[in-house]
């Protein structure tokens, strides 16, 4: 079961309850292995309980049984020829889940784990973490199983322009509207926009976003899922009574995410003791050089431990999952699903932590997520906390449509004005709910109601 049945519940909660395990039992049975798929949908009824309760439009118009199934599955695959002269295959996939708010939007992962458990639960956090925004764009989510790590610039390019060859049928500025996300850059993006082009033989600078600046990309975009982070967790202190300042922080990761939160935390006031990459993490109790880790992950490609031999007086260990164990006031995972389980967040709970914000997408497992609001702990959603790189985005498909260059300063209080909005609406879901300070609730709550809602507006086919 979905959920545990609860003893002395009122029948319509019990209701609730057991509608949302039926349709729940029904998803299991027809998908039985995506993992992460089901876990999504867990967290997310989980959440939705109150919302059924107080009201019965939601079930009575069947938005559960509709929004849980994607509007459309696409599945590919992608030829492409390296180095040698060998013909790989990989495979490939768009998940078009909901377009009631807009044109499907959402990454595109390029990484060995993908498949399509990974792409639904990231396309249906995608849905509600874009209707947060404010913004009029639906969810979607894409990728392939393919491993940019070791690959040439050449094979990388052919590869991009190979799955865009079978994408480009499925998308466009007022359909769908990809972006990167792991193993997806600028540079990615420049191929498959290239391609997409000459497939189209127009130029539509709409259709991807996280472009280049040259075409139509947006400043900012680089930063905005790292700073929108931290102008959530900013929020999120304010109710503490607190501010950055002083503050020990750590953040798994060393990727665009963690590096630009970890940057915005300093500026901020905060000192980021610990950080880490797929084989180990680094810490620092005076606080991590930031400009060494850009040096390092960014601009060499190299391996965390390497900064130990820029700055000695700091320690490598090998194990990444260990740097949950270090002592801090703000953890944030920025590195991906899963990575936080019951045991570190007891273990961050007992070391003190004070607030805790994903970063990635679903870093935490649903047990860790107990234990942190069990333990009243101020807990950030990844559908809310990291939706500022989507928010850009949705920036970005603006400026193209208007043909306008926006500066830096323009976006950037734009980033924050929607993550301080995110966070209110989230708080404000929450107490009306009867959840007050639980954001998991609030942000699922918030996010599915207005995509449920205009469902309901748009009618049931």
């Amino acid at each position: 079961m979905m959920v545990k049945t609860e003893k002395n519940v009122s029948k319509e909660k019990q209701a609730a309850i057991d509608y949302m395990n039926d349709i729940y039992e029904a998803v299991k049975e027809r998908d039985p292995h995506e993992t992460e798929f089901l876990q999504a949908t867990k967290m997310l009824f989980d959440s939705l309980i109150p919302v059924f309760v107080k009201n019965r439009t939601y079930k009575d118009h069947n938005i559960l049984e509709r929004i849980i199934e994607p509007e459309r599955v696409i599945s590919f695959r992608v030829p492409w020829i390296d180095d040698e002269g060998v013909v790989q295959v990989n495979r490939g996939y768009r998940v078009q889940f909901n377009s009631a708010l807009g044109p499907y939007k959402g990454g595109i992962r390029f990484h060995p784990s993908v498949d399509l458990s990974v792409i639904k639960f990231l396309g249906l956090t995608q849905i509600f973490k874009n209707s947060l925004t404010g913004q009029p764009i639906g969810g979607g989510k894409g990728g392939a199983d393919f491993d940019p790590k070791g690959k040439s610039d050449n094979e990388i390019m052919r590869f991009c322009q190979s799955f865009m060859t079978e994408l480009y049928r499925y998308i466009g500025p007022d359909t769908d509207v990809p972006a990167g996300d792991i193993g997806v850059g600028k540079r990615e993006v420049g191929y498959m926009f290239g391609q997409y082009k000459r497939l189209q033989g127009a130029y539509q600078a709409g259709v991807l976003t996280g472009k280049g600046l040259n075409y139509g990309g947006s400043l900012g975009r680089t930063e905005a899922t790292g700073y929108g982070t931290i102008y959530f967790v900013e929020e999120m202190l304010k109710d503490l009574r607190m501010d950055f300042h002083n503050l020990n922080l750590i953040a798994s990761g060393s990727g665009n995410v963690a590096i630009h939160a970890m940057d915005k935390a300093i500026k901020l006031g905060a000192k980021v003791v610990a950080c880490s990459d797929s084989n180990g993490f680094i810490y620092d109790k005076n606080g991590l050089s930031l400009q060494t880790i850009q040096r390092i992950k960014v601009d060499e490609g190299g391996r965390i431990k390497e900064y130990i031999d820029f700055h000695p007086e700091a320690e490598y260990f090998d194990d990444c999952s260990e740097i949950w164990s270090v002592p801090c006031d703000i953890a944030i995972p920025c590195a991906t699903q899963n990575e936080i389980d019951e045991a570190s967040a007891k273990t961050l709970v007992q070391n003190g932590v004070k607030v805790v914000a994903e970063g990635a997408n679903m870093p935490c497992t649903m047990d860790a997520i107990n234990t942190f609001i069990e333990n009243d702990i101020l807990f950030g959603p990844a559908q809310a906390v990291n939706a500022g790189g989507v928010a850009c985005s949705a920036l970005e498909m603006a400026q193209n449509s208007a043909r306008l260059n926006w500066t830096f300063e323009q976006v950037d209080e734009e980033i924050k004005k929607i993550m301080k909005n995110i966070y209110r609406n989230c708080k404000r879901a929450s107490n009306k709910y009867g959840s007050p300070g639980n954001l998991v609730v609030g942000a699922n709550i918030a996010g599915f109601t207005k995509v449920a809602d205009t469902m309901i507006e748009q009618g049931a086919i």
